[in-house]
């Protein structure tokens, strides 16, 4: 190492910094001066933690050195990553629990507006969705762009301000649903202002993510970047998309959306779908290429089917959202566009599924063994199931019984719970022995344990959903020998009782599993290995790939 190696640690602010500094206090004092100007209590609430935000950021920046040694991988901030994940799901699973015992049992909404199951129902799709599967996005995302790049992620403050950013914007998202500020747009209910911090986020996040790219020391892009880049990139235009808006004030917590009616629904589903397509499918896949080969200790079964699939993916998917809207207001051809390219998402869709499972060819005996393998490739097969039934379901004829019924519910948590879940948990039981530097997990025991709970949990969950959806169905279309309605909303209500006690239960099983991988990960943390377990070390923190 040479002296002008060295120096940054010893040396003052540098330009960045100082710039990064004179951002934050402009944003301080603006939100200081929306707080005292706010014309409602959740917009003062948001720019007071804003303004904490800002005034603790200039501390940081302020103390912040770069390391010496710029060669070694940024780990520190995944390893932050892999506890926030960890955190976000716990609390996503356990709101996910409440809401579901309160539609079995209605009393549980405790006649309280912050406890109401309107309000909570949003805090657990975005705190599953964004806050637990973005960060897992994010820290897969930054270990897997180092180590294929064989390059350090690009910038010192701006992947913490990325970090740091994204979280403060689940935090303002979250309490503002408890507080009742929401767009009402599923999937985008956030309002203005948290919608402006996370677009520049995201674009602090897409230069970090180029800029480690453009410095890498490995002539090709590995395939798992493709789809992390595809992620990034298409959720922002979409986020752009969507959430077009007219602040009633910019001291007002309040908008108004640019769209109505029959356009604002094909808006809001064509960022909905996508949503799914592009944050909770392409973004995972990236998941899938680098850490099921890597736990498997094979290469990717066919790098050119993954690169067809990843194409294939991109273009169909993009077209597919309109199948939510079946018997809507839409044109016709509108919604036989959407049914007619969720077909066709088969192909690729199952591509990459096998893809995925072929990769363990002549490694099958991994799974007898290896539990963190297992659950990998369950999420892999999750995906092909849930590929399979979104397809099936987008066609007119199946739509018509499925729509508007637990059956779309028991879809969305097969993929939820089986793919996404599923190949996070992977994920992260394979970064915690490297994040904290350890030679193995604490526990591959309680991983199995975690597995069966869990797998067991989701079994619950979606076919409890599938029967009681296809009964809401049959029930809604029956008509009697008068051309009447034979049975009234309240009485499928009635019947679908004993399946939500069923959903319920399955949601209990699958956070215990979750408690379990938490306890895991922070015994691995401390550097404990459990007493009888098998020694299966982990890669070593400093691999290249």
């Amino acid at each position: 190492m040479t002296m002008n190696e060295a120096t940054p640690r010893t040396q003052g602010l540098n330009a960045s910094a100082m710039g990064v500094i004179a951002a934050f206090v402009a944003g301080a004092f603006w939100s200081l001066y929306t707080a005292i100007h706010a014309y409602d209590a959740p917009m003062r609430f948001h720019a007071l933690l804003f303004t904490a935000f800002f005034v603790i950021g200039i501390a940081q920046v302020a103390a912040f050195r770069p390391p010496a040694d710029r060669s070694q991988y940024n780990v520190k901030i995944v390893k932050y990553g892999v506890v926030a994940s960890v955190f976000w799901g716990i609390a996503a699973f356990l709101v996910g629990v409440l809401i579901a015992f309160q539609l079995a049992f209605p009393a549980l909404n405790f006649d309280t507006s912050f406890l109401n199951f309107g309000r909570l129902r949003p805090l657990h799709t975005s705190a599953a969705i964004f806050a637990f599967g973005g960060n897992v996005l994010i820290a897969t995302s930054f270990w897997v762009v180092q180590r294929t790049s064989r390059a350090r992620l690009a910038g010192e403050i701006a992947p913490w301000f990325v970090f740091w950013g994204y979280n403060l914007f689940i935090v303002i998202a979250g309490t503002g649903y408890l507080m009742g500020v929401t767009q009402s747009k599923e999937y985008a209910e956030p309002e203005w202002y948290a919608d402006l911090w996370l677009t520049i986020v995201w674009v602090v996040y897409l230069l970090v993510f180029l800029g480690t790219l453009a410095r890498r020391r490995e002539p090709h892009i590995y395939v798992a970047n493709w789809f992390y880049l595809a992620f990034i990139v298409t959720i922002a235009m979409l986020h752009l998309g969507n959430n077009v808006a007219l602040p009633v004030s910019l001291f007002s917590s309040k908008s108004v959306i640019a769209y109505a009616g029959a356009q604002d629904a094909l808006i809001q589903w064509w960022y909905g779908h996508n949503a799914v397509g592009f944050f909770l499918t392409a973004g995972f896949l990236g998941i899938m290429y680098y850490f099921v080969p890597k736990r498997a200790e094979r290469p990717v079964y066919s790098y050119r089917l993954s690169i067809i699939h990843f194409w294939a993916l991109i273009f169909l998917y993009i077209w597919a959202g309109p199948h939510h809207l079946h018997y809507t207001a839409l044109p016709m051809w509108a919604q036989t566009l959407g049914a007619t390219f969720s077909v066709m998402l088969w192909m690729p869709s199952w591509g990459g599924m096998l893809n995925g499972l072929l990769t363990l060819k002549g490694a099958w005996d991994k799974l007898r063994t290896d539990p963190v393998i297992r659950m990998l490739v369950v999420s892999v097969a999750f995906y092909g199931m849930s590929t399979f039934e979104g397809p099936v379901m987008s066609m007119h004829w199946v739509n018509g019984l499925s729509h508007y019924t637990d059956w779309t519910i028991g879809h969305v948590h097969s993929g939820a719970l089986g793919w996404v879940g599923f190949v996070s948990f992977g994920a992260l039981y394979c970064l915690a022995p490297w994040v904290f530097r350890r030679k193995q997990l604490y526990s591959l025991v309680l991983v199995e344990w975690h597995f069966w709970i869990a797998t067991l949990g989701i079994l619950l969950y979606i076919t409890a959903m599938w029967v009681s959806g296809i009964m809401q169905g049959l029930m809604w279309r029956s008509y009697d020998a008068l051309g009447f309605l034979e049975y009234s909303f309240a009485e499928t209500v009635v019947r679908m009782h004993p399946y939500y006690v069923i959903r319920a239960t399955g949601g209990v099983l699958f956070l215990i599993g979750a408690l379990i991988m938490a306890w895991n990960i922070y015994m691995t943390a401390r550097g404990r290995v459990r007493s009888g377990e098998p020694e299966v070390l982990a890669a070593p923190a400093g691999m290249a790939i």
